[in-house]
């Protein structure tokens, strides 16, 4: 069940999203897309942190999103990307009109049954749907160590986000799961200004926010990986799960 609380904390905020989340990494892109294609639609775009992976792998990209904050920074930051406000349980496109559809980072907001019918619906037959999602590398204890604050209820060894990718989903044929392992250089500022920008952090109140940011600091000045450090190795692992489109929508006559 989607936390709709959690789910509508990021409307508020847009370039700080951009600024201090991380990116993806360009084999993401290139391993759910593996040849160029007419059309893709990144839904659930945000900022645009995945959809600009896809400017260069296709003749025309569309970005769906409902924040308007989110949907401001992607329109400067991509203007060639068609820009649409809206949500995965109504795409605001016509049938059969992508060969492809993206969702960085948000398959785990949407109402699952409701979204995949409408992205089987705007898919073109045997088109492609890729999930993904960035998280800690569980060998950084630190890292994890910060995602339990901000995340108590999951495990050491998973992210609950990627349970929403399953081998089966409605109307999709699972095909393949990649882990892609990266890391990037950031500052302890940035570092802690990433987590202002998570949902857990941006519903809290003042006090419960303030406590959460000091028990980063306290984690960081503990961990000798990071302990007095101005600049430190952020360690990431990008997990994709790649599905094709199954059957007939509506009598489409695609087997």
């Amino acid at each position: 069940m989607v936390d709709q609380q959690l789910a509508k904390s990021f409307e508020s905020i847009g370039e700080e999203y951009d600024r201090y989340r991380p990116g993806f990494p360009d084999a993401a892109a290139e391993d759910i897309l593996r040849k160029r294609v007419d059309a893709v639609l990144d839904l659930g775009a945000g900022t645009g942190k995945f959809t600009e992976l896809l400017i260069e792998r296709a003749d025309r990209v569309i970005a769906v999103e409902p924040s308007v904050a989110m949907l401001d920074v992607l329109r400067a930051k991509l203007p060639s990307a068609e820009s649409l406000s809206g949500g995965a349980e109504s795409i605001p496109l016509p049938d059969q009109c992508v060969d492809a559809v993206t969702v960085a980072q948000a398959f785990h907001w949407f109402d699952r049954d409701a979204a995949c019918a409408e992205i089987r619906r705007v898919l073109v037959p045997g088109g492609m749907l890729g999930l993904l999602w960035n998280h800690s590398d569980p060998d950084c204890t630190w890292d994890r160590a910060c995602h339990r604050v901000a995340h108590p209820a999951v495990s050491t060894e998973a992210d609950s986000t990627t349970a929403t990718a399953a081998d089966e989903l409605p109307g999709f044929v699972f095909d393949h799961r990649t882990e892609i392992t990266w890391s990037e250089r950031i500052t302890r500022k940035d570092y802690l200004r990433r987590w202002l920008t998570v949902s857990s952090f941006l519903a809290a109140d003042e006090a419960t926010r303030t406590a959460m940011v000091a028990e980063l600091d306290r984690i960081l000045d503990a961990d000798p990986a990071t302990a007095g450090r101005a600049e430190f190795t952020l360690p990431m692992v990008t997990e994709v799960f790649v599905y094709s489109r199954a059957g007939s929508v509506r009598g489409d006559g695609a087997t």
